[in-house]
């Protein structure tokens, strides 16, 4: 099994959120119950409210070079339109794009548009024009879905999907490849609530009990899915979390690989490819 780890980037700074929507009070009162549960501390909660005036609400190049240091390929999605939180502009987006692609990181487009084609291909070419790029993927924001929606990406051109959360194997839908994914940072530190209710010991416990689902379930790729936000000392589970979890991905000779490689892998490999396209 080898493990793919992609991150969405749903901010870039704290006051594009000013005039759009609910996030900021929403993170304050979050960050208010989750110093008073106990499961931040006070300098964490600091932290997090010095970010207001910082202004930084991204940690893209500190993941990265994290991420290089561990030989662990950077893929990331980010958004091209506004929904759900997601309020940063179009051209904020294509200046991230261009400053990702120069650190030759994988990127494709955090979706959405999900319940009609017109929308979904509308999304599709702007990322492609912010980016130049004619091959890439995607995943949704929320990772909403409908019915039609893995259809609408395939026929608007995307080459790899990554919304699905199933412990299944990649598999195709017409052209485009699906990577179903396993583990999301806050489903392991929130379990069902929307601040952190799991302390670190628990996180851990937590996630190799779906590691080990995963190979029950014979999966080639390991999904997993953490956002650039949580690289901070302002979130010290979710950074500490991480950083256990690539050490521990190692030492289980679980290999790093990102959607392009696992894509070159499953198309040379044509007797698993067949099986794999009838999930």
């Amino acid at each position: 099994m080898k493990a793919i780890i992609s991150h969405d980037i749903d901010h870039i700074t704290a006051w594009e959120h000013l005039s759009k929507d609910t996030i900021l009070p929403k993170f304050v009162a979050r960050s208010n119950i989750e110093l008073f549960s106990g499961k931040i501390s006070i300098q964490e909660y600091m932290n997090r409210m010095r970010s207001f005036f910082t202004n930084k609400w991204q940690n893209i190049y500190e993941l990265i070079d994290f991420n290089q240091s561990r030989k662990v390929p950077s893929s990331f999605f980010i958004g091209v339109q506004n929904g759900l939180g997601l309020s940063y502009s179009a051209a904020t987006a294509g200046l991230w794009i261009k400053l990702i692609l120069e650190k030759d990181c994988e990127i494709g487009a955090h979706g959405i548009a999900f319940e009609n084609y017109s929308d979904v291909k509308q999304e599709h070419d702007l990322f492609q024009q912010l980016s130049a790029l004619s091959h890439f993927g995607l995943r949704m924001h929320y990772v909403r879905k409908n019915e039609h929606t893995f259809s609408y990406m395939e026929k608007s051109g995307y080459t790899y999907d990554s919304t699905e959360h199933a412990f299944k194997n990649p598999y195709k839908i017409g052209n485009m490849w699906e990577f179903p994914f396993q583990i999301m940072d806050g489903w392991v530190i929130e379990k069902g609530q929307r601040w952190q209710t799991q302390n670190f010991e628990q996180a851990k416990e937590n996630t190799k009990v779906l590691i080990e689902e995963a190979y029950k379930n014979n999966l080639n790729y390991l999904g997993i899915d953490f956002h650039d936000r949580y690289f901070s000392k302002s979130f010290k589970t979710w950074m500490d979390w991480y950083m256990w979890l690539v050490e521990y991905l190692q030492q289980n000779k679980i290999e790093c690989i990102n959607f392009k490689g696992a894509m070159s892998e499953l198309e040379t490999r044509p007797l698993v490819h067949q099986a794999l396209n009838n999930p």
